[in-house]
């Protein structure tokens, strides 16, 4: 009992600061043409290959939707899909899928996690906004945070070995 409640409150606490760096990261944006750009997606993929599929839905899903909630309301329910389905893709591909090759699967998660991310908003901001103009003029943009999401969190996981250390320091006590 006593170790359940460790693990539980370590994969709380983890989690949470994943969503709390969300939060953060969706809080401000790079201005662009039809809005803003964020830099959320590197802090979804990578707590998604670093974290089981609850756990990068809480991260993905809730986490982006409470930082539209607080900084931009209109789209909150499509952060809230789009990013956790995204977020449960690259979880599940890197734990599940690929138990053997964590690495492919992490690649071949964030990639189809793009796509979702991309087709998500796209689709949200169409019926949100309902103009497919509007979707349209903001799709290059997608498109460069969704390639920035998905390269920065394979960077920071397997180049700077954070998947390494992570899975040194907690994966013994998340899952034991």
């Amino acid at each position: 009992m006593k170790n359940d409640v460790k693990r539980n409150t370590l994969w709380l606490c983890i989690t949470a600061m994943f969503m709390g760096l969300n939060v953060v990261m969706s809080s401000f944006g790079i201005p662009v043409p039809g809005g803003h750009f964020y830099l959320n997606d590197v802090v979804i993929c990578t707590a998604s290959i670093l974290l089981d599929p609850l756990g990068a839905f809480i991260v993905g899903g809730i986490g982006a939707f409470l930082g539209d909630f607080f900084f931009y309301p209109t789209p909150m329910f499509v952060s809230l899909v789009t990013h956790g389905l995204q977020a449960v893709v690259i979880s599940t591909l890197t734990r599940q899928l690929f138990k053997s090759r964590p690495a492919a699967g992490a690649v071949i998660g964030v990639i189809i996690g793009a796509f979702i991310m991309v087709i998500g908003y796209s689709f949200g901001r169409a019926f949100i906004y309902s103009t497919p103009e509007y979707a349209i003029i903001k799709l290059p943009y997608q498109v460069l945070q969704a390639v920035i999401g998905a390269a920065g969190g394979i960077i920071l996981c397997y180049c700077f070995r954070l998947k390494k250390i992570f899975d040194d320091m907690f994966k013994k006590r998340i899952n034991a």
